[in-house]
Formats: structure tokens, sequence, C-alpha cells
């Protein structure tokens, strides 16, 4: 192939360049403002969530208890470390994201050629740009030689368009569709070589404008973040409330207002929801970590609570449902018809073998053309064995294609041979001329090529010639072709996409394509992996003139839009969010970038998507893989089951915690908790909700039950009623024993240790019983939980020692009981929790039945 003299070009001067720079800015995409360590550590604390968490902190250095306080903060300060570890490991990824995705340049400058940063690109820069080359802003080829390029970042078609010289009368300057003359930044070149001109950098290019439009879109706060935030505030103030009225109820019934005041703080203490903000952040920042080992990379980690509630997945076809690279699918030779599959048992048929041969001999050896690096993948498999494979010829010409002849060949000559072999392919029709087909020949080719194209098959056409003289002609019509065939690509679909898809349907999930492709190719797509209701297309036409009311209309039933452009994405997601679906959405390219952040959920690719996508995304995908999306979906169900479960738990242990610490002061009775047993107790809820409940395994009907209603919380009526009657049983319970004993004439310490005793093993029975609420806590001992027996192990050994040491019992203001004592406490804290089990087994076999 001829290059292009660059040497006659100057360029800019480079002093112009650099005022350019200064002036236009540099070449970069709108991006978020990076954020440092102490932006991250600001946004975690100023939330209400942790200032309480704080308060709590203070009351005990204002009781002067400093090694509660510090134990306390340090704790606040753990909480806050976990966070900023996620927070800056994210940003680090996406650093490296970025990083790679921004390319170098070759330019002329001053005359002469320079390897400069992409970002340095300036207005008026000629590039060079060459196979493998990714294009660093948008310009004019002034001159090309057979340039093709990858459009699919802006466009969504896997295949590249061939690239033509500027002329005068040039119209389009839309990404998309062959012989134009305009590059975008982002695109990359797969074959020839083009001189451009920049005409466009930063956010004036394709990539920069959609950009933009990222500006005026806005997710929101999370409903659980929102949710949780308000149940704190209510039950802050209502405790708070409650203080109050027992220091002062305290202090005028007894007098004794030291004792009133702390009274009224250990009932503060008891009933302040500290535990939410650790819950939530712990949950979170521990279920991105465990999304990321199945290669999604958080980006906003609220957006993993919304993963659960999605009801509708909108996916991009090529690269996410495919593989986005080309593979031999089919072959036509000898007016025979065969299938070919490279992964399967399927070999090249004897009658294609020449038809084989040829192809891959009319290739580049290391090309970058999709189709090419196939029919070389074909070389390398099994028909690479045979003897059409070879490696010894010499390549002595090639004749390129070009706008006037869609064709291309190449001239071989063996170490043995005294004739040129010709191996040529591209588009069906120009093979045919070039073979000197008549009209009924071209119509019975076109009834092939039409059937192979109705399977969403990419064709090409294939022929050969032999040539013995000594200089070879000008053009590739003065050889003499026979033709071979024909061979149908496909981008192959992702291995397990439909299981995927099923998994999807069964968990009440839409499944909906959304591409640039033609609506054949993503029909049969679609049909391959098990879409429903593939019948129902709306076209990027059709959705022009389309209405907003008959969008949303007709969308609740349509699973594939095609040949859409970008600003229709947006369109289709925002109707779908106005007829109150919860939106996941993926994207690999700028053109989704508005779509991803006007879903409730944006899900980007993370080995090929541009800066602006992964910016606007809420999620990186970093496999680029839809099962993964699945996987990911699947984790954000399980972490907010368990996490309903921990706040559940919280509940149900915060009520005879609360009532041990009011009852006694409105009934004139000793007082049962002190700050000490408060601090014993959190001991145990702490880690019980942010460990054991964080890595229960998931429910059995996770992926098999509808999301969750949109409006749908952590607390339903039932998840309430079932806390409440929880707390309520086992307050009831340690009312009993308390009473009991004080009633038989034991002391206050003697009834403090007895209440005690009950309350931590019924605090321990709710931690098994709220494991899970399908299976009784006998049926969940079958799923392994090591931090369980950590917590249940370390919180007897506690409670033996406080109950047995003297210096303890004297801390805790406990007093030795008698052994047989204890047993009927423990029995008592275990049948405080058995009617929901007994509930639980009832509801599963009225299920079953």
């Amino acid at each position: 192939m001829p290059s292009i003299d660059f040497n006659s070009v100057a360029g800019l001067p480079g002093n112009v360049a650099t005022e350019k720079l200064r002036t236009e800015g540099f070449n970069e995409l709108p991006s978020t403002k990076k954020r440092n360590i102490l932006w991250i550590i600001f946004e975690v604390v100023h939330e209400p969530m942790f200032l309480l968490l704080v308060a709590s902190g203070l009351i005990y250095f204002v009781l002067g208890d400093i090694q509660e306080g510090m134990m306390l903060m340090s704790f606040v300060l753990v909480i806050i470390g976990i966070t900023v570890y996620q927070e800056q490991k994210t940003e680090r990824a996406l650093e490296a994201l970025r990083n790679l995705s921004s390319p170098r340049a070759l330019v002329i400058r001053d005359g002469e050629q320079r390897r400069i940063p992409g970002r340095e690109v300036v207005t008026g820069d000629m590039l060079i740009l060459s196979e493998g080359d990714r294009v660093p802003a948008d310009g004019i080829l002034l001159s090309s030689n057979n340039i093709s390029v990858d459009e699919s970042l802006l466009t969504g078609e896997s295949v590249p368009v061939r690239k033509i010289s500027w002329k005068e009368g040039a119209l389009s300057d839309r990404p998309g569709g062959d012989d134009q003359p305009f590059v975008y930044s982002g695109t990359l070149v797969v074959q020839g070589q083009g001189l451009a001109e920049v005409r466009s950098t930063g956010i004036n290019t394709e990539m920069g404008k959609i950009g933009t439009v990222l500006q005026t879109v806005d997710r929101g706060e999370t409903r659980l973040k929102t949710e949780i935030s308000k149940i704190v505030r209510s039950v802050a103030v209502a405790g708070l409330f409650l203080c109050v009225v027992i220091v002062v109820v305290y202090g005028v019934t007894r007098s004794n207002w030291i004792e009133g005041l702390l009274a009224g703080v250990t009932l503060a203490m008891a009933i302040l929801p500290e535990e939410f903000p650790v819950v939530l952040t712990v949950f979170l920042a521990l279920g991105a970590w465990r999304i990321s080992r199945k290669n999604v990379l958080t980006r906003q980690v609220p957006a993993i609570e919304t993963l659960g509630s999605a009801t509708v997945l909108c996916v991009d076809k090529t690269g996410t449902l495919t593989q986005n690279r080309m593979s031999v699918r089919k072959f036509f030779s000898h007016g025979e018809m065969c299938e070919f599959d490279a992964s399967g048992s399927r070999l090249v048929p004897d009658s294609c073998h020449e038809l084989a041969e040829f192809s891959i001999l009319a290739c580049k050896s290391d090309p970058f053309d999709p189709m090419e690096k196939a029919l070389v993948a074909l070389g390398k498999g099994e028909f690479g064995k045979t003897e059409h494979i070879h490696t010894t010829w010499e390549l002595v010409q090639e004749y390129p294609l070009s706008p006037e002849l869609l064709a291309m060949s190449n001239v071989w000559r063996s170490p043995d041979g005294i004739e040129y072999i010709i191996a040529t392919k591209g588009a069906p029709e120009a093979v045919a001329d070039l073979c000197h087909f008549d009209s009924g020949m071209m119509k019975d080719l076109s009834v092939h090529v039409n059937s192979m194209a109705s399977e969403g098959f990419r064709v090409l056409g294939v022929a050969k010639a032999t040539f013995n003289r000594t200089i070879l002609p000008g053009e590739q019509h003065d050889f003499t072709f026979e033709f071979l065939g024909l061979i149908g690509f496909a981008d192959p679909v992702r291995p397990r996409v439909a299981d995927a898809v099923a998994e999807c349907y069964s968990a009440g999930m839409r499944v909906i394509m959304i591409t640039g492709d033609y609506p054949l190719t993503a029909q049969n797509i679609a049909r391959q992996i098990g879409f429903s209701k593939i019948e129902s297309i709306i076209t990027g036409h059709e959705l022009e003139v389309m209405s907003e009311d008959e969008l949303r209309k007709r969308i609740g039933t349509v699973t594939i839009f095609a040949r859409v452009v970008p600003e229709q994405k947006l369109r289709i997601v925002s109707a779908l969010k106005a007829n109150g679906e919860v939106v996941a959405m993926t994207g690999d390219g700028v053109n989704d970038a508005p779509a991803l952040k006007a879903a409730d959920i944006g899900i980007a690719m993370g080995g090929r998507g541009t800066d602006v996508a992964r910016e606007a995304s809420s999620l990186v995908l970093l496999d680029d893989n839809f099962i993964s999306i699945v996987s990911a979906v699947r984790l954000g169900r399980r972490i907010f089951d368990n996490l309903k479960k921990a706040i559940a738990y919280i509940f149900s242990i915060h009520v005879p915690i609360a009532g041990m610490s009011l009852l006694p002061v409105l009934f004139n009775l000793p007082l049962v908790l002190f700050p000490v047993q408060i601090v014993f107790l959190e001991l145990i809820i702490d880690p019980a909700c942010s460990i054991v409940f964080e890595s229960e395994k998931e429910e059995a009907n996770v992926m098999t039950r509808p999301p969750r209603q949109k409006e749908e919380g952590l607390f339903t009526r039932e998840t309430l009623a079932i806390s409440l009657m929880q707390g309520g049983v086992v307050l009831a319970v340690v009312l009993i024993i308390y009473l009991t004993a004080l009633s038989r004439g034991l002391g206050e310490p003697e009834a403090r240790s007895l209440t005690f005793t009950t309350i931590v093993i019924a605090n321990l029975g709710l931690i098994f019983t709220n494991r899970s609420w399908t299976e009784t806590a006998v049926q969940s001992l079958r799923s392994p939980n090591k931090a369980l027996w950590w917590v249940v192990g370390g919180t007897l050994c506690a409670l033996f020692l406080v109950l047995f040491v003297p210096v303890l019992q004297g801390l805790f203001g406990f007093a030795p009981v008698p052994p047989l004592y204890l047993v009927a406490c423990a029995g008592a804290g275990i049948i405080s929790i058995l009617w929901f089990e007994i509930f639980k087994y009832r509801r599963r076999k009225a299920i079953r039945n």
C-alpha cells in the first residue's frame, strides 16, 4: 500500500500551538473534580448519622467516662477509615481507566513529526493517523489511503466505516456511514493511513458535546439514604425528649437529680440508634468490595442498594451481550450453505476449504479489521493444521480497497512457484463484478447474500486468480478472477448470556436491548439469547416521530430498540422512569453517557468505555460482561435483604433495652441498666449487625421473586410489626425475670445479674432467629457463618467474666447468683424467640402447600 507523503506538510508552528493551548485549554473530556482524602472525609463526617455517632461519644466525655468515650470515638474513626479506603480505591481504579483511554497523538509541527500527549492537541494541528491509532480529536481527512475507522463508541455499530479525503460539498458531519471525510475523538483506526486537520478539541468534540448534556441530568438521593436519615432524626428526637422526661420524673419523684441524670443518659443511649450509620456504612462499603469481586467497580456506593430494586435492565448489544469481535459463522460455496462454529465440533467443510484458504490469503498478517481478525483466527484453529495454510509464501503486492471498488487483493508467490496467486475478498457485489457476473448470476448471488444477511451476518465475497506475467497490472480488474463463494460473520454472543437473561426474567426484571445496529441483526441476537417478545421492535426513525405519551404506552411491551441515536437513549430511559420503573442502564460509549446518568443505576463498561461514560455511571463493569451485571443485581438484593435483617434486629433488641431503662423509673423500681451495661450490649449489637448479618448468604428465593416495590423501604408494616413483636416478647420475658427476682427477696445486684443475663441470651437468640426470615434457626445453621460463632463465643466468655470475676462484678453492679438461676435465665432468653421460629415454620409450610 503506497504511503502518504507527510514531508510536504508544515503543520502548526510550535509557538502558535502553545498559544492555542493556553487560550483553548487542554484537549480533555468533561470530568468531575478528583476528590482528595480531606474532601472524602468531609463528605463522610458531615452526614447527620455520623454526627450522631460523635454526639453519642461526647455523652461519655460529659459524664467523665473518658475510657468509654475514647472507645466509641475510635470506632467512629475506624468506620471513617473504611469509607475513605473504599472511596480512594475506587478513585484510583477510575484514574487508571482514564489514563488508559487517553491517547497519544502523532502531529506535524514546524515541519517535523512529533508524538505528543493527546491532551495537548489543538485546533489546526495536523494529525497523522495509522492502523491502531486512537483519534485524539475531531477533524477532517485531508489525505487518506484505504482508511477505515471503528466508530462503535459513538454509533454502537461494531463494523468499521470507510473514510475518504475531504471534497467540496461534503455535508454530513455526524458519526456513522461510509465514505465520509470526518474523524472523531476516541474512535479507532483499524486500517490504512490518513492525514487529518483538527477542527474541534475537548468539550467541542462529539464526545464533549454529549458530556455537556450530563451536567443537566441529576440522579438525586437514593431512597435508602433518605429513609435512614429520616428514621435517625425521628428516633433521636424521641430519645432526647424521653431523656429529659426521665430526668425530670426521677428527680421529682425520688429527689435524686444525679441518679436521674444517669437514668436519662442511660435511656438516651439505649434509644439513640448509633448503630444505623455504622450498619449502613459497613454494609455498603463491604457490599462494594463484594461486588468488585464480581468485576463490578462501585463508583457511587448508594447505588448498591438500588441494584436490588431494578425492574428494567437496558443493555447495549455490541460488547455487552456480544463479544464485540467478529467470528466466522457460515460458508457458501459450490451451491452449498455450511454452518461453522470454531468453539464447537463443526470443522470447515471440505467443499469450503478453498474458500477459507483464499479468504485468509486476502488478509493482512496482523490485521485490525475485526472480520480480517476472524479469518486469521480461522487459520490458527483446526483449519490451520491443513495444507491450505501457506506460511512460506511471499506477499508480493497489495491492491487496497477503494470507494470505487469495495474489494482488496493480495498477490502471493510460493517459493517454488512461477505464477502469481491472487486472493481477493470484499463486498459480494464488488467481487462478483471482478468475476464478470451477468445479471442472472448476480440475481442468484443476491438470494444467498440476502439469506445470510437476514440472519444477522455480515457477508464477504471471495475470489481467486493466477497471473504469469512479470509485471503486475495496476488494477484488480486486469486479473481473471474465479468466484469461490461467500463467508458470513457474526459478533458472537457472550457465553452464558442466555442463562443470565433467563435469570433476569425469573427475578421479575425486563431486559431491553438498545442498539445502533440494524433491526434484523438485533433481533437475531435477541433470539439467540432468549429474549421474549422479539417481534416488538422500535427503530430510531419511528422513535423520532413518536410522542412522549405514545412512547410511554408502547415501551411497556417493547424489548428491542434499533438504529438508535444518543439523544433517543435518554428519551427511552426517561420514559421508563416516567412509567414508574427502576432503570439500570449499561453502556460503553459517549452516546450512552446521558442515559447512564439519567438511569437509576448507570453501569459503564470499564474495558472499552469512555471517560464521559464512566464519570456518568454509578457502577463500572470491569470485564464488560452482562453476566457480571446479573451477579451484581443478585448481590444487591442480598445486601438489601441482610441490611433489612440487621435494621430489624436493631429495632427489636432496642425494645427490651429501652424498656428496662424506662419502666423501672416509671414504676419506682431499682435501676437495672447503667451506661456500662449498655456499652456491653453495644459491643454485641455492633459486630452482630456489621459482620454477622452482612456475611449472611442470600435467601433461596433471591432471584426468583419480583423486585421490591419502588416505594418499599427498609421498614414495611410487616417488618416493623415483626421487629416490635420480637422486642416486645423479649421485654416481657426479661421483665418477668426481673420482677420474679425482686419478689423472691433477691437484692438489686442479684436481680440485675439475672435480668442482664436474660437480655444477653435473648440478644443472641435474636441474632440466630433473624439470620433468615424464611428458614428456621436450626435450618440456617447449615449455612456456615464464622463471624456468628466468634460473636457468640466472645459474648458468652465476656458474660462469664462479668458475672464471676469480682472486679468486673463491682464495675457492672452485679452480685453472685446460683448457677441454676443462670440456667433458668438462659432458658427464658431462648423461649423469648421461639414464637418467631414457629411463625417462620408455619409460613414456609403454607407457601409449599
